[in-house]
Order: structure tokens, then C-alpha cells, then sequence
């Protein structure tokens, strides 16, 4: 609730529906997912994202506002997951086949972590907005045990890609290559793509990303809508997490 560039993001109503809500229907649609935890921060300013999940039946689970990585691991603790997808909020057009695509990578490759995007010098080909990472308990544990950097808590899991050979990893790629293509929320702009999206799909809300693709390639000028937007980068961290940690 607290976004810097989008104050109370999560549950702004797209097609009449908050953001979170649209995430965990797309995210519980995948076939190799078990249990969806909302994993938010007890922070007061997130009361209402409990309430809501409260009101909504959804299960929440509620950790420290900037080391992530704490509130990822204690949350797979309590739940006793053996495999962790991480999803983050923002992501209203998250698929879940391209989830199950990539869980059933990660088990057939018996890797540690997969992903579909990392961040430079790897390569990310699919739309920021699509992110998909896979973890097993584990190698979550060491990062939770080893990673001191605050980038590396903040961020969650680049204390397991962040140094070459430390574990087994697959990064998944997409031909053509669309990793330009921003379908995450994180400002204004952001909203009123996304809003532009369902409204052409309506009352249709678990299209494909593929469907997403075909869109943009019939309506070219959605693209400029959010083009000025810049993504974050891994090593940002919050300010306020650097002066808790002084």
C-alpha cells in the first residue's frame, strides 16, 4: 500500500475488481499450484490488505516491510512449502500456463531456481509484468541464512543468481524476444494501460498473455502509453530499509 510511484496500487480496481483479487485468480488457476499465500508486510499501512483478504477468504501472511527475504522464508516456514513460486502483486495479467510451464521445467530440470527474467547482464524476453520465479525451500533457506547485502533482502532471491556456479539455474527464454513490453503497475500509467486491456477483453478476465500479445500487435499505440516508464533496478533498495539496518 505504500508504493513510492502508486500509493495503494495493490487494491486499485481494474474492471471493477482490485488488482490483488485479478492476481490471485490468475495465479490459483495453475494446475501445479497448491496454496496461495498473500505474503504482505505488517506494516499498519497494510491493515487493509489483510482486511481485504480476510473478507475475501484468501490466506495472508504478514512479515517485515524491507527484508522480503525474511517475510518470503518465515512465510514458507509456517506452511511448510517444499517449493515456492513467487508472484509479485503487481502483476494484473500474471498466466497461469506460463506458470505451470515453468514449475514443470524447474522439477524436470531438478535446478534450484528458475526464472523467466533476471535481471542485466541475463537476459529477460518475456513482458516486465509476466515475472515468474521458482525456488526450492532449501536454497531459500541458504539465501535466508547467507545473504547480507541489502539488495539481496530487499529483492528476494538474488543472493541465489547473483554469483555464478553458487546454484543450479534455469533462466527460461521466449522467441520472439518481448521483453520490452511493460504489463507490470507500477504508476499511473501503468493502471491506465492495463485498465485499456481488460475493458478490450471484457467481460472476458483470464485471457492469455498471448491474447495480450496479439492486441498490442493490432493496436501498436497502446505501447506509447507507459513507453517513458523505467523499471527498477535489482540493486535499488528502499531507503528506509538502509536506515533501519544503520
Amino acid at each position: 500500500m505504500t508504493s513510492s510511484r502508486l500509493p495503494g496500487k495493490v487494491l486499485k480496481e481494474i474492471a471493477g475488481i482490485p488488482m490483488i483479487a485479478h492476481v490471485i485468480n490468475r495465479v490459483s488457476k495453475a494446475r501445479f499450484v497448491d496454496q496461495v499465500i498473500i505474503a504482505t508486510t505488517d506494516d499498519p499501512a497494510d491493515d487493509l490488505i489483510e482486511k481485504f483478504c480476510n473478507e475475501s477468504g484468501y490466506t495472508c501472511f504478514r512479515g517485515h516491510p524491507f527484508d522480503v527475504l525474511d517475510r518470503y522464508y518465515r512465510a514458507a516456514l509456517k506452511f511448510q512449502a517444499d517449493t515456492i513460486v513467487r508472484i509479485t502483486a503487481d502483476c494484473p495479467l500474471m498466466d497461469a500456463d506460463l506458470i505451470d510451464q515453468i514449475i514443470l521445467s524447474f522439477l524436470e530440470m531438478e535446478v534450484d531456481f528458475a526464472a523467466n527474467r533476471l535481471p542485466p547482464p541475463w537476459k529477460r524476453s518475456f513482458p516486465i509484468g509476466l515475472d515468474i520465479e521458482v525456488v526450492r525451500f532449501e536454497a531459500l533457506e541458504k539465501a535466508w541464512q547467507n545473504a547480507v547485502l541489502p539488495f539481496e533482502r530487499e529483492h528476494v532471491l538474488p543472493y541465489l543468481y547473483d554469483q555464478p556456479y553458487r546454484f543450479k539455474i534455469l533462466l527460461m527464454h521466449h522467441e520472439p524476444d518481448y521483453g520490452i513490453k511493460r504489463w507490470t503497475v507500477d504508476t499511473p500509467q501503468d493502471l491506465d494501460l492495463v485498465e485499456r486491456i481488460f475493458n478490450h477483453f471484457s467481460p472476458e478476465i483470464n485471457f492469455s498473455w498471448l491474447k495480450v500479445i496479439k492486441l498490442f500487435e493490432e493496436n501498436p499505440e497502446l505501447e506509447t502509453i507507459n513507453t517513458e516508464i523505467s523499471a527498477k533496478n535489482v540493486n535499488d533498495v528502499d531507503g528506509r530499509f538502509v536506515d533501519q539496518k544503520r
